[in-house]
């Protein structure tokens, strides 16, 4: 199994990658503001690909529950600025973490490689088009409804099956876009219109997802979830998301969205170790 973005290409059966988050806004649940001002948000991301990450994904609008839209001009401010300080100095790809086709187009313009659209549950073309006519990558996520909306009582009679459909589904429309399946991998969207038990299963049934032969994008870091079940403030998120990490290795996921990079990946290591029953490098 093959994912090309653009000039990068990663093959699979491989270990699990690890895609750092970089947050350039005021509200995002976890680090909002801390990378607002565009010289350290460009110093986060070359931390965390110093750490190992392999990827980045920068986000301009914050996706937590409730938050607010942010105008397509605003996005822009926030995140080409970063993407242009970035651009010949990172070796690894860089994501745009955006439900807007324009901020696609000029993210992509600026050096990312990637698309990760939350939105992908939209009824338009035009974003699969963009990712297609650049050849970038393109993350299809599986959300209900915004996220203004999405907690609001999320209902499914089998959240495993429905989000399986959905994939399904998705994956036609983009590739009659152009966007072939080499290029998208799938994100379930954990805590995207999902109760804590619907996240559960999702974790637990994600290798169902790779009978669709794409790679699978887990991001549980750091998510309110982990408080409601382990009732713990935000700050005290990462054993759990660690946890988590851990958890969907083991269940076959092959890369996993993060805010703390260095401790997933010794994390996961360890999980691969297990599993695979010998020490790396053996």
């Amino acid at each position: 199994m093959i994912f090309r973005a653009r000039q990068f290409e990663f093959r699979f059966p491989r270990p699990v990658l690890v895609m750092g988050i970089l947050n350039v806004t005021p509200d995002s649940f976890s680090d909002g503001g801390k990378f607002l001002e565009p010289q350290r948000a460009v110093d986060r991301a070359l931390e965390m690909a110093a750490q190992g990450a392999d990827l980045i994904d920068i986000g301009g609008e914050s996706t937590r529950p409730n938050a607010a839209p942010v105008p397509e001009e605003e996005e822009l401010r926030r995140v080409i600025p970063v993407l242009e300080h970035l651009a010949g100095r990172l070796s690894v790809p860089v994501s745009i973490d955006t439900m807007k086709p324009k901020v696609a187009r000029e993210a992509l313009a600026a050096g990312a490689a990637i698309v990760n659209d939350v939105g992908a549950n939209r009824q338009t073309t035009e974003m699969w088009e963009v990712a297609a006519a650049a050849g970038a990558g393109y993350v299809l996520m599986h959300m209900r409804g915004t996220p203004q909306t999405m907690q609001v009582n999320p209902e499914y009679r089998d959240v495993v099956a429905e989000v399986e459909q959905f994939f399904e589904r998705t994956l036609a429309r983009v590739n009659d876009c152009g966007l072939g399946a080499e290029r998208v991998i799938l994100d379930p969207g954990i805590g995207f219109g999902k109760s804590p038990a619907h996240n559960l299963a999702l974790l637990r049934d994600v290798g169902r997802f790779k009978r669709l032969g794409r790679p699978l994008l887990v991001g549980v870091s750091r998510k309110s979830f982990i408080s409601q079940i382990l009732g713990v403030g935000p700050a005290g998120r990462l054993i759990g998301s660690l946890a988590c990490a851990c958890m969907a290795t083991a269940a076959g996921a092959n890369l996993l969205r993060v805010h703390d990079v260095p401790e997933t990946i010794q994390a996961v290591r360890m999980t691969e170790a297990v599993l695979q029953g010998r020490p790396e490098g053996e």
